[in-house]
């Protein structure tokens, strides 16, 4: 199935049923740290990671990988930035980044660190940032950045270029590219029959007839 697909289709079934077809399709884990949410509005994203590393430093020196990024990565990418264990108290992402990413048609960033400018980013550019934290503190002097466009960890999960990655106010998911297809096709699936135990639970006043009928997911 072609990206521009694929999207479309992630766009329309709950991040709760893309999370449970990624458990049951990988066998693992795709849904990241409860504490990365959505920071500026409750907008959606999906897009193909572009992904960041991010070191502790002592030096002060510009987040070059990140902002290379933002002009390299094709659009339409969640910009992913991972620092190794996660940092709340450092913004790795602000208003000049949003006008890069915003720029370029990117769809969100996924930060395992904080966002900050927050005024500026929902006044000027309502670009979706999920983040662990908001905070002031710049990385210059504490972080610095050393790749881009490789496998990282962010908020448990391992994530590599092109992996899909869908969130909203209910969290993130990050979807293999290789599995893709059948994880789409499985959510599909988990959306339909909760649909239909919903509407006889309804009808039927009775949570345990619809669980009895099809079954908990």
């Amino acid at each position: 199935m072609e990206l521009e697909a694929l999207i479309e289709g992630f766009g329309k079934v709950a991040i709760a049923s893309v999370a449970d077809a990624v458990d049951k399709v990988c066998g693992h884990r795709g849904y990241l740290d409860h504490l990365i949410k959505p920071q500026i509005n409750d907008q959606r994203i999906c897009g193909p990671a572009a992904t960041v590393l991010e070191v502790a430093t002592d030096e002060f020196l510009p987040p070059q990988h990140a902002l290379d990024l933002i002009d390299e990565a094709p659009r339409g990418s969640v910009i992913v930035i991972s620092i190794m264990g996660g940092e709340p108290d450092v913004a790795v992402w602000g208003g000049l980044m949003t006008a890069g990413a915003v720029a370029n048609g990117h769809a969100g960033a996924v930060l395992d660190g904080g966002v900050r400018d927050l005024v500026e980013i929902r006044r000027d550019y309502g670009f979706p940032v999920y983040a662990r934290s908001v905070s002031p503190g710049t990385t210059l002097g504490r972080y610095k950045t050393v790749a881009s466009q490789v496998p990282v960890r962010v908020a448990g999960v391992v994530i590599h270029p092109g992996d899909l990655m869908v969130g909203d106010v209910d969290g993130v998911v990050a979807v293999p590219r290789a599995h893709a297809e059948q994880v789409l096709a499985m959510a599909r699936d988990i959306d339909q029959r909760e649909a239909e135990q919903a509407r006889l639970i309804m009808a039927e006043k009775s949570l345990r007839t619809g669980l009895a009928r099809y079954g908990r997911i």
